[in-house]
């Protein structure tokens, strides 16, 4: 199945020092990144908060980056003030690609690569003209939110998600040994510290899909808010003690779903 995201955008990052001076910016490696290899990354405030994710394709001699268009203007200016004396050039590249994700199928056209957060994600396609779809938009929805795949600002805010509330970590989001970049030591800290106290979670719904953004309470207290969702399936941000438990968003009750990769040990250790 294939489907055109209409809603993402790429940003290009050309010039000698492209690799070097993402590097110092993003959080995974950008170095990893080849053809037919790419890597997910975010952006941070100089604080640790989430501002746009993206994935990062090499294509000869320019990165380019798959993100949503209401980001990609936003993010050329950003990197720009940052760019000083490196050797790089910074432009919203959108009007020339079409964005795909593509599962239960290999992609024949277009600049590809596995979507490298988990196998059965699928592939990412950055084609010049839009590719028939082959499945909806909204099938896409419920693929990678059964899989427990954040989608930016559908499931995250700017200035307050931290990255490894949303899974970062496990989906291979994040490089400990890279070196230094922008919101990283709270990243870090987050990590070594155990001071993660919530997760972006599936969640099955037994009735009217919430509004993001509306409590989530078990027995009376709030435990986490509603994300995006589709059907009767969504996205919710919980407190790692609720996760286990039967939860009411409203009149509606939500069954959270932890997928595969989810660490388990997370949940115990909050129980």
């Amino acid at each position: 199945m294939i489907v055109h995201l209409a809603d993402r955008g790429v940003v290009e990052v050309a010039g000698e020092d492209r690799v070097t001076f993402l590097q110092g910016l993003v959080s995974n490696d950008v170095a990893s990144a080849e053809p037919g290899r790419a890597v997910w990354a975010a952006l941070l405030t100089p604080q640790g908060k989430w501002l746009a994710d993206f994935f990062i394709f090499a294509d000869g001699d320019r990165l380019l980056l798959d993100c949503e268009a209401a980001h990609a203007s936003m993010l050329a200016k950003t990197f720009a003030r940052y760019r000083l004396r490196a050797k790089v050039t910074l432009r919203d590249a959108s009007h020339e690609f079409a964005v795909h994700v593509a599962w239960c199928e290999t992609p024949l056209e277009g600049i590809m690569a596995p979507d490298p957060r988990l196998d059965g994600a699928g592939w990412r396609v950055l084609a010049q003209s839009v590719i028939p779809n082959t499945a909806t938009v909204e099938e896409w929805q419920t693929h990678r939110i059964a899989l427990g795949l954040p989608d930016g600002s559908r499931d995250l805010e700017p200035d307050k998600t931290v990255l490894l509330e949303a899974g970062f970590d496990e989906l291979h989001g994040i490089s400990w040994s890279k070196g230094c970049y922008m919101g990283q030591e709270l990243t870090a800290r987050t990590k070594y510290r155990g001071l993660l106290k919530r997760r972006l979670v599936p969640v099955r719904l037994s009735g009217a899909l919430p509004q993001p953004g509306t409590p989530i309470t078990r027995d009376g207290l709030e435990v986490g808010t509603m994300r995006f969702g589709t059907g009767d399936l969504a996205m919710a941000l919980l407190r790692l003690d609720a996760i286990e438990h039967t939860l009411r968003c409203g009149e509606v009750s939500v069954s959270p779903m932890p997928p595969a990769w989810f660490p388990t040990k997370a949940i115990a250790s909050a129980g």
